[in-house]
Parts: C-alpha cells; sequence; structure tokens
C-alpha cells in the first residue's frame, strides 16, 4: 500500500516569520496519527483531537487544533488555507473513527440496548453530548469513536449507515433527535407545570421555562431588556438539580462582577433552600474562577498588580506610564503631541459616508452660516480636517498666521481684487494656500483645479511670496514636513510649546479618548500576541494612514512599558491571570469539576474569557454551556468585550440551541417596540420581537428641544426645571399611582459624559419622585418609572459620541464592527430602555441628534415634540428633528419655517384668519 501524505504549512514569505515556522502532515498510512511539527514533532492521536476551530487574527487566520491536554496554534495562513487544512483534519479524523465503528460490531449492539433505554421511557432531553455519554458508558472501540466530540454522521458513508443499529438514528438523523427533543419539551413544561409556576418569586414565562429544560451542548438564550434573565438562570439550576442531571458540584454560574454574582448565589441559594454559604454550586466571577484555579495549582494565590482590584487603577497606571515616556523618549513624546494636537480625529474622505449631511456632522464643531466648521487649538473655525491639522502644527509651534484674511490683488488693468488666501504670515508677508488637489492632480470639485492654477498665478504677477499644500500631501503623510520647510525657508521662527501648556489648552475629554483608546488596546495587543509590525501593517488599511500608523507606534511603546512594568513587579494584571488559568486547564494542570456552566451577561465576553469557558468545557467531557445575554446591549467594547463571540456564537462554540426571551417586564409596549426596532436597524444584531406586560403609554416618547445665550444650552437648568415640573405633575395624579403602596415614583436622569451630571452627586429632594442621576453605561441593568436623557444632540460628545467610533480601534479588533457608530446605538437602546412610564430627550434645539429622527420615523405621531413645561412644540415634518418657528418674509408675510434651516428649508404658510 502506497503511502500517501499530505504536508500542510504557511506560504513562503510566512515561514520567514517566527510564528510560521510549523507544518502538518497526515499520513494513509498512519490513519490514527496527525503530525504536528511546531517546535518539537508530536503525533497525535486522532481519538486525542477533541475541537478544531478556524479563527481569524489582524492579518491571516489560524487553526487551533485541542487535544486533551494541550492547544496547537498553526497561525499565518490566508481564509481559504486554514478552511482547507481544517476541514481535511476533521475529515482525516472522522474516516479513522469510522474504521473503529465498522470493525466493531458486538459492541455496537450494545451501544443500541443502552441508547433504547433511555429514548422509550422520555427520561430526559437528548443533546448530542448525552448520546455520547451514553455510548462511552459501553466498552470497546465503536464507543469510543461514536461518543468522540468531533464525530460526524454527515461524512459517513451510506453503506456504513445501513449496518448501523436502529437506534443509532439519533445520531446519524438529526431529525430524530430534534423530533424526539421537541415531545420530550412539550410533556417536560406539563410535568413541571407548578414547579415553573412559583420560581425565584415569580411565574416563568413560556419563554423562560423552555430555555430551563433545553439542554443541547451549547445554548445560547438572547434575552431582551427588562426580560428576566436571572430569574431563567436560576429556573435552570432548579431544574437540573431538581431532574439529577447534575451533582451541585458541577454546576458553575459565571459573572461579569461581585454584585452580580452575589445576586445570583442569594438567589440560587433561596430556591435552593439553603443558606448561600452552604451552597455547592460554584457561583463566583471570571476573575475570582481564574484567581482560584491558579492557587489551586501553585499553591498560592496569584501575584495581582496593585492597581488592577481599584476602580481607577487602570486608567491612573496607563497614566503614569504615558506621563514616564513624554519624559524620558522624545520620540513617543512627538507622536503622542502631534496625536492630541494634530489627530484629534481621523481624516475621513467624504466618499466613505453615506451622505453629505452625515460627512459635514463629522466634520463640524459648530455651524456657521449652513455649513460646517472645524475648531482649532488656535480658537479660529476652519472649513477641513487637513486645515484643522495645520492650523493645530501652527499654533503647537507659535507660528503667528491669519485665517482667510482679505488680501487686495493689483491685477493688469489696475483694478484691486480682493482675495482670500487660507493663510498669511505676517512675519514674511507670505501667503499659503491648502488645496484640495489629488496625487494625479485631480480634484473632487468640478472646475477647481483651474481655478486654484489662476488664484496662484494671480499672485505670482502681483509679486507675491506664496506657496502651497495639497491633499495629496496630506494623504501620504508629508504635509507637515512640507509646510515645516516652508515655514523655516522664510526665517519664521519655531517654539513647540511645553506639554503643560497643551494640556492646559485641550479639551479634557481628548485626553480621555485616547487613554480609553490605549486601554482597550492594550488588552487586545497582549491577548493576541500582536507586534508592532502587524499594527502598522493594518495601519495601512484605515483612511487616515499618517494618524493610524503615529498611534500604532505610540501604542506600541505603552504596551512594551505596561507588560515590562508587570514582568520588574512579577505581577500580572487580570486578563494575564485569565490566561494563565485557560493554560493551566488545557494542559491539564487544573481538573476542573464543572459538567454545566452557565455564563451571566455573555454580550461582555471577551477572548480571554471566552477561552477559559472553552478550555473548561473541552477538558471534562459532555460539558455543557448555557450562556444568557442581550447583544442589543454589548457595550464595554473599551473594556476588552467582543460582540462577534456572541452573535457568531455557533461558530465559537459549535452546533447550539438558541432561544429568545422576548417578553419585557419592565418597559410598557411603545418604548420597548420602539427602542427594539431602532437597534435592529443594525442588521448585525439579532433579531428579537419584543412583547411587554404593560400596555402601551401613547406619546411616552418626548423630544424636548432647547436653546441658550451662549455656544450650548444649558441642560442643568433644564433638568431642574423638568424634574420640578414632573413632581407637580405626578403630585396631580397621585391617586392612580400610589394605590399600589408606592410613596414615591423613580426618576433617573441620565447623561453620555460625567460633565454634563447636574446635581454634582446631590440629586434634588423633591416631593413626589426619588432622582437618581448616572452615564449611559453605569444605569445599565437599573431601572425607573421616568427617565431623563440630556444632551440628546449631535457632537463630538453627544448622542451618538462622535469621538467613540474611531477607526483606530480596527488596528487590534479580531473583528471590527461596520456599521457605523455599532456600539453607540446599543447605548442609546440601554438608556431608552431604563423607563417603564415614559422617558424625556433633552436636545440642543440647533444640532437635535440623528436618533430623534429615527425614533420619530418608527413611533409616528407617538413621539411628541414639547417645551420644557409641556405646551406643544410643532414638529418639522420634512426633516422630523427640527421644529417649526415664526419667520417674517420679504415681503412682510410671516410663516413657518424649520428651526434647521438652511439645513432644512421646509415652510408652512400661516392659513387666513
Amino acid at each position: 500500500m502506497s503511502d500517501r501524505a499530505r504536508t500542510y504549512r504557511p506560504g513562503f514569505f510566512a515561514r520567514l516569520l517566527p510564528h510560521g515556522k510549523w507544518k502538518v502532515i497526515l499520513r494513509s498510512s498512519f490513519p490514527a496519527i496527525v503530525q504536528i511539527n511546531l517546535n518539537d514533532a508530536n503525533n497525535l492521536a486522532c481519538q486525542d483531537v477533541i475541537a478544531i476551530a478556524v479563527n481569524k487574527a489582524l492579518l491571516w487566520h489560524s487553526v487551533e487544533v485541542r487535544s486533551r491536554n494541550n492547544v496547537y496554534s498553526l497561525p499565518c495562513l490566508g481564509e481559504e488555507a486554514a478552511t482547507r487544512l481544517a476541514a481535511d483534519l476533521y475529515s482525516f479524523i472522522n474516516n479513522h473513527l469510522f474504521d473503529l465503528i465498522g470493525s466493531d460490531t458486538e459492541h455496537l449492539n450494545a451501544v443500541d440496548t443502552k441508547l433504547m433505554g433511555i429514548v422509550e421511557g422520555q427520561r430526559q432531553y437528548l443533546a448530542q453530548a448525552d448520546l455520547a455519554r451514553a455510548i462511552a458508558s459501553v466498552d470497546g472501540e465503536a464507543a469510543v469513536a461514536l461518543s468522540h466530540p468531533l464525530f460526524d454522521p454527515e461524512l459517513m458513508t451510506a453503506t456504513l449507515k445501513a449496518t448501523l443499529p436502529r437506534s443509532l438514528a439519533f445520531i446519524t438523523d438529526p431529525d430524530v433527535r430534534h423530533r424526539y427533543n421537541d415531545a420530550f419539551v412539550s410533556a417536560e413544561l406539563a410535568r413541571y407545570r407548578s414547579f415553573f409556576d412559583d420560581l425565584d418569586g415569580r411565574s416563568l414565562s413560556d419563554q423562560q421555562r423552555e430555555a430551563c429544560i433545553r439542554l443541547e451542548d451549547n445554548n445560547l438564550l438572547v434575552a431582551s431588556a427588562g426580560s428576566g434573565k436571572s430569574a431563567t438562570m436560576v429556573g435552570k439550576v432548579a431544574y437540573v438539580l431538581d431532574k439529577q442531571l447534575y451533582r451541585p458540584e458541577e454546576i458553575l454560574v459565571l459573572a461579569f462582577n461581585k454584585s452580580a454574582a452575589d445576586e445570583l448565589k442569594e438567589r440560587i441559594a433561596r430556591q435552593m433552600a439553603v443558606d448561600p454559604d452552604d451552597l455547592e454550586s460554584k457561583v463566583t466571577t471570571f476573575h475570582a474562577l481564574g484567581r482560584g484555579i491558579i492557587e489551586e495549582v501553585e499553591g498560592r494565590p496569584p501575584q495581582l498588580a496593585d492597581w488592577v482590584e481599584h476602580p481607577a487603577g487602570e486608567a491612573k497606571i496607563i497614566e503614569q506610564i504615558i506621563d514616564e515616556l513624554l519624559r524620558s523618549d522624545p520620540e513617543f513624546a512627538r507622536l503622542w503631541v502631534n496625536l492630541l494636537v494634530l489627530h484629534p480625529k481621523a481624516d475621513i474622505p467624504a466618499e466613505a459616508f453615506d451622505s453629505k449631511a452625515d460627512y459635514d456632522r463629522y466634520l463640524s464643531t459648530r455651524r456657521r452660516k449652513g455649513n460646517a466648521t472645524i475648531g482649532t487649538m488656535a480658537g479660529v473655525y476652519v472649513k477641513s480636517l487637513q486645515e484643522q491639522t495645520i492650523v493645530n502644527w501652527l499654533w503647537l509651534h507659535s507660528v503667528e498666521f491669519e485665517y482667510e484674511r482679505q488680501i487686495p490683488i493689483e491685477e493688469d488693468i489696475g483694478e484691486i481684487r480682493h482675495v482670500h488666501p487660507d493663510f498669511h504670515y505676517p512675519a514674511s508677508n507670505t501667503i499659503h494656500e491648502h488645496l484640495a488637489i489629488n496625487a494625479d492632480g485631480s480634484s473632487p470639485f468640478e472646475n477647481y483645479v483651474t481655478h486654484a492654477e489662476q488664484k496662484m498665478t494671480a499672485y505670482h504677477k502681483a509679486g507675491m511670496d506664496v506657496f502651497q499644500t495639497t491633499s495629496a500631501q496630506a494623504r501620504d503623510g508629508s504635509l507637515l514636513t512640507v509646510l515645516q520647510e516652508e515655514i523655516t525657508k522664510r526665517g519664521i521662527p519655531l517654539e513647540q510649546r511645553n506639554y503643560t501648556a497643551i494640556v492646559k489648552a485641550l479639551e479634557p475629554v481628548v485626553i480621555k479618548h485616547y487613554h480609553k483608546l490605549v486601554a482597550v488596546c492594550i488588552k487586545h495587543i497582549r491577548a493576541s500576541h500582536l507586534t508592532l509590525d502587524m499594527l502598522l501593517e493594518r495601519a495601512k488599511s484605515l483612511h487616515d494612514r499618517t494618524r493610524a500608523q503615529e498611534f500604532a507606534q505610540a501604542i506600541w511603546k505603552i504596551t512594551e512599558s505596561y507588560s515590562r512594568k508587570l514582568e520588574e513587579d512579577n505581577r500580572i494584571d487580570f486578563d494575564s491571570m485569565i490566561a494563565n488559568a485557560t493554560r493551566l486547564v488545557e494542559t491539564g494542570k487544573y481538573q476542573g469539576p464543572y459538567s454545566l456552566i452557565l455564563v451571566d451577561e455573555f454580550q461582555d465576553i471577551s477572548e480571554p474569557r471566552a477561552n477559559l469557558i472553552k478550555a473548561l468545557k473541552h477538558q471534562k467531557p459532555f460539558t455543557k454551556i448555557f450562556a444568557v445575554g442581550d447583544d442589543w446591549q454589548s457595550i464595554y467594547r473599551f473594556a476588552g468585550s467582543d460582540i462577534t463571540i456572541f452573535t457568531q456564537f455557533e461558530a465559537n462554540f459549535g452546533a447550539s440551541w438558541q432561544g429568545r426571551l422576548e417578553q419585557t417586564y419592565r418597559c410598557n409596549q411603545l418604548i420597548a417596540e420602539t427602542a427594539a426596532s431602532f437597534v435592529q436597524r443594525n442588521s448585525a444584531q439579532l433579531k428579537k420581537s419584543v412583547r411587554s406586560t404593560r400596555a402601551a403609554i401613547p406619546r411616552s416618547i418626548r423630544v424636548i428641544p432647547i436653546s441658550g445665550d451662549g455656544s450650548k444650552p444649558d441642560f442643568g437648568k433644564a433638568c431642574h426645571q423638568l424634574l420640578r415640573r414632573l413632581d407637580t405633575f405626578l403630585g396631580g395624579i397621585s391617586g392612580q399611582w400610589r394605590s399600589d403602596g408606592r410613596g414615591k415614583l423613580k426618576v433617573m436622569v441620565l447623561w453620555r459624559y460625567n460633565q454634563l451630571d447636574p446635581f454634582r452627586g446631590a440629586p434634588p429632594k423633591l416631593e413626589h419622585i426619588e432622582v437618581s442621576g448616572l452615564s449611559f453605561h453605569r444605569a445599565k441593568g437599573l431601572e425607573a418609572d421616568y427617565t431623563i436623557l440630556l444632551d440628546v444632540s449631535e457632537g463630538d460628545y453627544g448622542v451618538p459620541s462622535r469621538i467613540e467610533d474611531d477607526e483606530l480601534l480596527n488596528l487590534v479588533m479580531p473583528r471590527p464592527e461596520t456599521f457605523e457608530f455599532a456600539e453607540e446605538r446599543r447605548l442609546f437602546y440601554v438608556a431608552l430602555t431604563r423607563a417603564s412610564r415614559g422617558v424625556f430627550l433633552v436636545t440642543n434645539s440647533r444640532e437635535p441628534s440623528r436618533y430623534i429622527r429615527e425614533l420619530s420615523e418608527i413611533a409616528g405621531d407617538n413621539l411628541r415634540f414639547e417645551t420644557i413645561d409641556g405646551d406643544t412644540v410643532h414638529q418639522c415634518p420634512a426633516c422630523r428633528v427640527g421644529h417649526l418657528v415664526e419667520r417674517k418674509g420679504r415681503d412682510n408675510s410671516h410663516f413657518f419655517g424649520c428651526n434647521q434651516y438652511p439645513g432644512c428649508d421646509h415652510i408652512q404658510r400661516r392659513s387666513a384668519e
């Protein structure tokens, strides 16, 4: 027999990389062995391979081969090569399993007897793992093959299938198992009706009951806001223990923070009628689990860095590292100052946006005569981000300039023509034009090139000193080099401002934004073992390459310092602790007792935490996962969460059942429906139909446009005024709500950024309402009767916050989101769904948020525009974000026009009196 061998390895150039030096060989003469040459040659028995997965990194794909005691990562592959290798490995292992099955008829009959004993009595739900567990209780090679995690009957030949006993149709034909399970669930719902009628102090909904009973190998319960997911988790634990499917110590319940874990533990213990301290099931956080695993194996707890357990510790250590680098590394100082001053946001071309209006909104910090204008460090407003970069560079280097100053030019015929060049430098009487001209000499604007040439010719004829820069130079990164050369050539002195002056002039949120970006990037760089070369390569794909490359270099220096600080202190951070615990599980040094793992708030999962769950699942045969969460409320990207682990659950964990909790006990039906339609405009979000136990309250979403004397309205003053009005109104109808025995109704005031806090920690005391104030993020999981959302307006720090959707995140995110403001949309959904009775959206009347238009399109007449005192404001029917105000025409006629003019030119004539 010929020895046909198939060899797999990265391409030639990839093999030059440190991670590209591996090889996989599959030999027909050794059908039970997979040969992996990775550092050392490893002959891996097919029966020991328990999982194969294709993972996408920043620049390549990798194949992960998981054995019972190790994980082999095979990176540096293109998508097609990785998919082919994974498929070939899968087929190779299954062919070996089929050989084992076909050669062991005796034990196949024993398996048949075992399975028929389960299904004829309809004793339990049958997942693949349950079938495999039953089969594994039988001796022989056939049973070993049938219970193997990678066994796939879809690849089995018809000839082999025909020889199998009747009961094995539960394995080879998915429909047979699904029909059995559907019948089982129906019967179980009837058997356990009284059990679920009074569980965790409530009667569970039909969807909650089904979720408790379903027990596939992998389960994802997609829950709406306020739909009782915690009660379902309590019910799941209570049900499986009542059925004696698991022993208490085999159950692990994971939460993301201690308060959530403590609450779940308390509720499960109460349901089981035991003291929380006596609960044998493990209810804990990821951090506590990781710490416990390491302590059990190494005999002492991990040495965590002293900053990690402090709420603001990570932010402070990042600030310290940046300060140290600013003092010790001139190259870092240059990069960091450039980012803060020259690149506060990415220079993204207009064609990347869906409309000119979207592009203008991205650019502008204010509007002047209907045009978008952009603020600068020098206090002047310019028309493009490239001009902003130029002005900020001039300010940074203390260069005196005038922007669009009127200059007289004498033409050939002696007439004086006044022009407005972009920049004028008094020190040398120099004109500087920044031209929107591409590398090929073209321009996106009609007749622009001809006009620019004529203008430059006129300057030269007039004997004026002039130079030009172009958009092409901004794109290729040479703009500021050329600018510096031209300025220096003319003897204009350059004196860079010190860092203290720079920070003083910056808006605090700019620095905070970059610090948050740094924190996210450190997590992903360390977790995914990214290199500077990988970051710089990825930077080439971003719109603003110059900014991306400078940030890549800066974040690499910060990450190196962060890692070095941990090493020098001989300490680890939380992510390292989770990764270390995962390795102990994967290598078999830790043996977990868990056969059922429940995960709360799964939408917040990060890659290191997902890897720990996978390691625990794959270590103990037949372990099941039950994950609960709401991808609509995934709002912690800055903490390292990756929503695609949730939305692509089956790709990450394997074949699964996916359930829904679509009945909400919080919002009235109008708010619930409107918020659901709003968040699902992003097609990447999982679909749900939300039903409320509370009837719709007409016009329970209200928009309050306010204006002010300054550049921004006084939202604090408006908030206090609205609270007093609401208190008076509720006092007048107290007979309606006090019948429930409530002394006061709850009102939450919410804001996007804490500098908008109107209370400074001391909410007002009112007679009929209890007031609290929180950021959108901190409000998650809470509820109130009414909410007031402040500054639902356009702007860098508005709703949606333009600075949060930064393309720099694509440097490190393995699966970046493509929908604009995806996380900001989810965050606004969270804010909308905190209220049961009503939501007030207080907005800047001059710059209302685009989200108000969307809500109006969804809710129609059930969205009401009103003044702060409750009087009707007539919403503009055309743009849906503005409102109609009375105006006077040239002929002294009166009409109503949209306050968003000239952005919206809708008018409405007054009816004849």
